[in-house]
């Protein structure tokens, strides 16, 4: 069965929205963190990564949307934190970084763009434990599901059977339907924070 990890990308109480979802059934919290650059969007500095953390009390799931993920890494220092993702298109040194995240006791995810070829993902994949298939184009929340991510699921899957894959953008209680037999973590975030009662959006999601 699918886990659900809920985005907070689209909040505008992040404190409120947090404080929900450690009351809630989700299985993960989704940091979006961006840095302007790798995407037009910037959400949480360093300074302010580090504020949030503390708050949460669910299992986290970092997506470092960012050119440089190094300082963001060694500046993460948190028993809840279960994934740092990093993208495959940024301009930096992949299996070092790999290394770096393993060495810090965190899982190491991969994530691809959807226009981005899934066989650049071949190199690393005996090395990383999970792969973000981004179903939008990263840096913005509420965007609609771009339907080939699911042909781009089965492919990881083929290229490598026990790899854990997660799907991230425009997930809703339609969507889902496209993605839950070929994933395992589903990331879904307007759907969840939009609606008044957070447990009812999750159990939407995992019918």
């Amino acid at each position: 069965m699918y886990k659900i990890s809920t985005s907070i990308l689209s909040s505008n109480n992040l404190i409120d929205t947090i404080e929900k979802l450690n009351k809630s059934i989700t299985d993960y919290i989704h940091l979006d963190v961006m840095d302007g650059h790798f995407v037009p969007n910037t959400k949480f500095s360093i300074e302010e990564l580090k504020d949030i953390l503390p708050h949460i009390n669910k299992p986290i799931d970092i997506h470092l949307m960012v050119e440089n993920p190094l300082p963001y890494i060694k500046a993460i220092n948190n028993p809840n934190v279960k994934y740092i993702t990093i993208h495959i298109e940024i301009n930096q040194d992949i299996n070092s970084l790999i290394d770096t995240i393993k060495s810090s006791g965190y899982k190491v995810c991969l994530a691809i763009k959807p226009n981005t070829n899934i066989e650049e993902i071949i190199p690393y994949i005996e090395k990383i434990d999970m792969v973000l298939i981004m179903s939008v184009e990263p840096g913005y929340g509420g965007q609609k599901f771009i339907p080939n991510s699911v042909e781009r699921l089965k492919t990881i899957k083929k290229i490598n059977k026990n790899i854990l894959t997660e799907v991230d953008g425009g997930i809703n209680n339609d969507t889902i339907t496209y993605v839950k037999d070929y994933t395992d973590i589903i990331v879904s975030g307007s759907y969840i924070i939009n609606n008044s009662n957070y447990n009812e959006a999750i159990i939407n999601l995992k019918k």
